[in-house]
């Protein structure tokens, strides 16, 4: 594993898909992830700082978008990405709203879909690294 392979957390309710969804991560050389089956656990271990969080929009005991405004409150700079049966573009808008950066469809092309959300974030970060200005550079712009 490489040293800036991102940690990632996998919240669905369902075995079955947090498996799907570890399966498609491991084929794309990431192997640090923690499975969670519900929001509450996932809350409960945000203090091992993952950089990136497929958390699934409908689940029993805690929503997904309940679960995502408390990740954000938490840490803004966390990755989210909405993951949901359903079709209907609100969930998605909705998700957007509440900060995260994309959202997921479970269908058959959600693995093309997890692997080209990965490549969005490492874009994002890419720009935030390039337009961040150094602390250095910083301090000498106000001399």
């Amino acid at each position: 594993m490489k040293a800036d392979a991102p940690k990632i957390f996998l919240v669905d309710d369902n075995a079955f898909h947090l498996e799907l969804v570890a399966k498609t991560l491991n084929d794309n050389g990431i192997s640090n992830i923690t499975t969670f089956l519900n929001g509450f656990d996932a809350l409960e271990n945000l203090h091992l700082h993952p950089d990136i969080i497929f958390l699934d929009h409908d689940m029993g005991s805690i929503s997904g978008f309940e679960t995502l405004r408390k990740i954000k409150r938490q840490n803004p700079n966390i990755f989210v990405v909405m993951v949901s049966g359903q079709e209907t573009i609100s969930t998605a808008v909705e998700s957007l709203k509440f900060g995260a950066i994309d959202y997921i469809q479970k269908n058959e092309e959600m693995s093309d879909k997890i692997v080209e959300v990965l490549q969005k974030i490492e874009n994002v970060k890419a720009m935030l690294k390039k337009n961040k200005p150094s602390i250095l550079k910083s301090l000498f712009t106000f001399l």
